[in-house]
């Protein structure tokens, strides 16, 4: 099951950046990235209230609190620069660069989580770095 979530967050994640590359034309970055924002969070508590978990916010505890808030500023620091760049860029060469968060983040799994690398995992961060590289050159 959780292919199918990845798969389909694949598929809205290409949606947002032609929808956005579309949408930012003649609006600063930061307003449409505010305005982006505003609707995610809607969605968000929407679907917590759908799913009646409203009620877990008081079992949280400090430290999930401390990392959900850093999460959340690093989100909003990815959408504001990822906007940005879709504004000045053409969408084929920023949203490829954008992606490979996928090496960063297997890079900081093994630094900080202390994940294991594999030769497979190894390989595929190779691939992806060197397809970003053929795209945006």
């Amino acid at each position: 099951m959780w292919f199918l979530f990845a798969l389909l967050s694949a598929i809205f994640a290409a949606l947002t950046s032609i929808l956005a590359k579309i949408g930012i034309e003649g609006v600063h970055s930061n307003l449409a990235t505010a305005i982006r924002t505003v609707v995610v969070v809607i969605m968000s508590w929407g679907m917590v209230f759908l799913t009646n978990t409203q009620n877990g916010i008081t079992e949280i505890s400090k430290k999930s609190w401390i990392f959900l808030i850093l999460s959340g500023l690093a989100t909003g620091a990815s959408w504001l620069c990822y906007y940005r760049a879709l504004q000045m860029g053409e969408a084929s060469k920023v949203v490829p660069i954008d992606k490979s968060s996928v090496v960063i983040t297997l890079v900081l799994a093994f630094i900080i989580l202390h994940e294991q690398v594999t030769v497979k995992s190894m390989i595929g961060c190779v691939l992806i770095g060197l397809g970003t590289l053929m795209m945006v050159l």
